[in-house]
C-alpha cells in the first residue's frame, strides 16, 4: 500500500485552455510530492465561504493529474500586470500555460522546486538501484584487488 502524497501547496492558478479560444480557467491547484493536482471550478458563484476545506463545493472531485515523472520542466516565466505568467513543459513536448497572481511565493518557483527535488530522488533511487545490482553480479571476487 502506498502512503498519501504530500500536500505541499493548496491553492488557486489559472490555466490557458487548449481551445480555440485559449480562455483563461481558474483551477483549484494541489501540489504534492508526486505532482499537480488541477481540479475544475464549478459554478458561478465566487470562492467565498471554505478556502480548500474537503466540503467546498464549488471545487469538482475530479482532477487532472500532472505527474513530475511526466514533467520536463517549468519554463518561460513573464510578470506582467501583476501576475506570473508560466509554462509546465510534459516530456511529449506538450506545454501547459498557467498564470498566478505575483504577491507572495509564486506558484512557478514551488512547482520547479519540487520537481528538482522529485528528479534528484529519482536519479538517487537509479544510481543505487545500480550499485546494489553492480555488488550482486560482481560477488564473485574476480574484480576486486587487494
Amino acid at each position: 500500500m502506498s502512503l498519501p502524497a504530500k500536500v505541499m501547496r493548496d491553492g488557486q492558478l489559472e490555466k490557458r485552455s487548449s481551445g480555440l479560444l485559449q480562455l483563461w480557467k481558474k483551477k483549484r491547484c494541489v501540489l504534492t510530492d508526486e505532482g499537480l493536482r488541477l481540479h475544475d471550478c464549478k459554478g458561478g458563484g465566487g470562492g467565498g465561504g471554505g478556502d480548500g476545506d474537503a466540503s467546498g463545493s464549488a471545487w469538482s472531485a475530479k482532477a487532472k493529474e500532472l505527474r513530475f515523472e511526466r514533467m520536463a520542466t517549468v519554463d518561460c516565466v513573464e510578470y506582467k500586470r501583476g501576475l506570473v505568467y508560466f509554462t509546465v513543459v510534459m516530456a511529449t513536448g506538450k506545454e501547459i500555460d498557467f498564470r498566478c497572481p505575483q504577491d507572495g511565493t509564486a506558484w512557478n518557483a514551488e512547482i520547479a522546486l519540487a520537481l528538482v527535488r522529485y528528479k534528484n530522488l529519482q536519479a538517487v533511487r537509479t544510481g543505487r538501484n545500480r550499485q546494489m545490482f553492480k555488488a550482486h553480479l560482481g560477488s564473485t571476487g574476480e574484480d576486486e584487488e587487494l
